[in-house]
C-alpha cells in the first residue's frame, strides 16, 4: 500500500516543469536536502519512482547537465542518482552563485528567491528530498531533515516569512524543520504542488472531529445509562423489600401499578416507563410514586 508521504511526493511530480528559474529553485531545494552536496559530489537517494523520473528532466532544465549515475529504467528500492564530474559540479554552483572555493557552509541564496513561484519551487525540491508527512488519520506532523546546519535555519527563516510558524530540533546530526498544525501543513502542501493531499488532510479532520462527536455521544448515552439502570435497582429492591413484606398488593393501585410496571421494564428510562401507564403519566408524577415507594420501603422492618 502507498504511504500517504509516497501519494503526497507523486503529486508533487505532477507540477510542470516549465521556466528555468523555477528548475533551479527546485533543485535548489533538493542539493540542499539531498544526501551529499559538495564540491566533490552530488548524491541523491530516493525509493520515490515518480521523483526518480523527474530528477534528470528537472536537472537538464535548470543546469543543462547529466547525471553520472543512475538507476536503470523500472529499477526498485534505493535509487541513487550521483554527479562526481567537476565541469557539471562547477556548472551547477556557479548556476546557484556560491563560490566553489567558500563552500563549506551552505547557506541559502536568497536573490534566486525573489518570485513566489521559486520559493513555492524551492520548498517543493526540500521536501521531494528531504521531507517527510504523516498519515493524517494518524496525527499531523509534517517535516524537513538536513545535514546543512545553517541552511536549515534560514530555510527557517524563509517559511516565517512565507507566514508559516516552522518549529526546529537537532536530531542525529540533521536540522530539522517541522510543523504540527494541521492548517501550516495544508497550506505547505497547496503551495508545493501536492492540493489533493492538503484536501485529503482537511477531510481526515472533519472525519476525526464527527467521530470525536458520535464518541462523546455514545459515552454520554451509556453514562445515562448506567444511571437509569442503578436507579432501577434499587427502586425495584424497594419494591422487592415491600412485597416480601407482604405491603405490595395494599398499596394504592395506582402506586403499585407504578411498581409492577418497574419491576417489569428495569431498563426503561423514566420517559420510557412513564409512557408505558394506561393512560401515559408524566416523568414529575412518576417520580412522586417512585419517591413513595421508596419512602414506604424505609418503614419495613
Amino acid at each position: 500500500m502507498v504511504s500517504f508521504a509516497a501519494r503526497v511526493k507523486n503529486e508533487m511530480c505532477r507540477t510542470a516543469i516549465q521556466r528555468t528559474a523555477a528548475a533551479r529553485a527546485e533543485c535548489y531545494g533538493v542539493l540542499l536536502y539531498c544526501n551529499t552536496f559538495s564540491t566533490r559530489e552530488v548524491r541523491i537517494v530516493t525509493e520515490n519512482g515518480d521523483f526518480a523520473t523527474r530528477l534528470p528532466k528537472l536537472f537538464q532544465k535548470a543546469f543543462g547537465v547529466h547525471f553520472d549515475r543512475q538507476p536503470e529504467e523500472d529499477a526498485a528500492g534505493k535509487l541513487i542518482f550521483q554527479i562526481t564530474d567537476g565541469e557539471k559540479l562547477g556548472r551547477i554552483i556557479d548556476a546557484l552563485g556560491f563560490d566553489a572555493r567558500q563552500m563549506l557552509v551552505q547557506h541559502v541564496n536568497f536573490g534566486i528567491l525573489e518570485e513566489e513561484a521559486d520559493r513555492c519551487a524551492f520548498l517543493r525540491g526540500a521536501f521531494l528530498a528531504g521531507g517527510s508527512v504523516t498519515d493524517p488519520e494518524k496525527r499531523y506532523h509534517l517535516e524537513l531533515a538536513s545535514s546543512h546546519v545553517q541552511a536549515s535555519r534560514e530555510v527557517s527563516t524563509l517559511l516565517e516569512d512565507t507566514g508559516f510558524a516552522p518549529r526546529t530540533v537537532m536530531r542525529g546530526g540533521n536540522a530539522v524543520i517541522y510543523f504540527k498544525l494541521s492548517e501550516h501543513i495544508e497550506d505547505f502542501l497547496t503551495m508545493t504542488g501536492a492540493p489533493a493531499a492538503a484536501t485529503e488532510i482537511m477531510a481526515a479532520k472533519v472525519n476525526k472531529s464527527l467521530r470525536n462527536e458520535v464518541n462523546r455521544a455514545t459515552n454520554c448515552d451509556i453514562a445515562n445509562l448506567d444511571k437509569t439502570l442503578k436507579a432501577a435497582e434499587s427502586q425495584c429492591r424497594d419494591i422487592e423489600k415491600l412485597r416480601a413484606a407482604g405491603k405490595l398488593d395494599a398499596l394504592p393501585e395506582q402506586i403499585k401499578t407504578t411498581a409492577l410496571l418497574r419491576m417489569a421494564n428495569m431498563e426503561a428510562s423514566m420517559a420510557e416507563l412513564a409512557r408505558l401507564h394506561n393512560p401515559p403519566i408524566t416523568k414529575s408524577c412518576l417520580n412522586h410514586r417512585l419517591r413513595k415507594l421508596g419512602e414506604l420501603a424505609k418503614t419495613v422492618e
